[in-house]
């Protein structure tokens, strides 16, 4: 039953590749959206774009994230480095933070940095979500140590 509805799933998600304007996927998940089977991620990202994905963003947890577009090379982000306390919801952080900056207006550097930060004060947090920076604290991951906040 499981694998029935998995195929089904990827039937579809496959389906709306031509209309898909940003993906953002992990490993295990890119799988799920390749029409054929999953290989190098650079080249996986060049097929997407390919069917008219505009944009392909790889997150690598702690490794950072890769993104792709048609107009430029691969860029890839470091994480931000964090104590890392909980790591549940530090993904979805992370596109929270993408599309905040892409809403904003930001550049691809821009997006992933914002990104990058997102998820790594999700990560340093107990919780999915009691972590969130507002716009105001995204700074504070880049604060040198004794810098007194208020």
């Amino acid at each position: 039953m499981l694998r029935t509805l998995r195929a089904e799933g990827v039937e579809v998600l496959r389906g709306w590749l031509p209309s898909v304007d940003l993906l953002i996927a992990s490993g295990d998940e890119l799988p799920l959206c390749l029409p054929g089977p999953a290989g190098d991620p650079a080249e996986d990202a060049a097929r997407l774009l390919a069917l008219g994905v505009r944009e392909v963003v790889l997150t690598h947890g702690a490794d950072g994230a890769t993104a792709f577009t048609g107009a430029d090379g691969p860029h890839h982000q470091p994480a931000v480095p964090v104590r890392a306390v909980d790591p549940v919801g530090a993904g979805d952080a992370f596109v929270a933070g993408y599309l905040s900056a892409l809403l904003d207006g930001a550049d691809l550097a821009g997006r992933l940095a914002r990104a990058a930060t997102t998820g790594a004060f999700a990560a340093a947090s107990r919780g999915d979500w009691e972590g969130a920076p507002t716009r105001a604290e995204l700074s504070l991951l880049g604060a040198p140590p004794g810098t007194v906040v208020r």
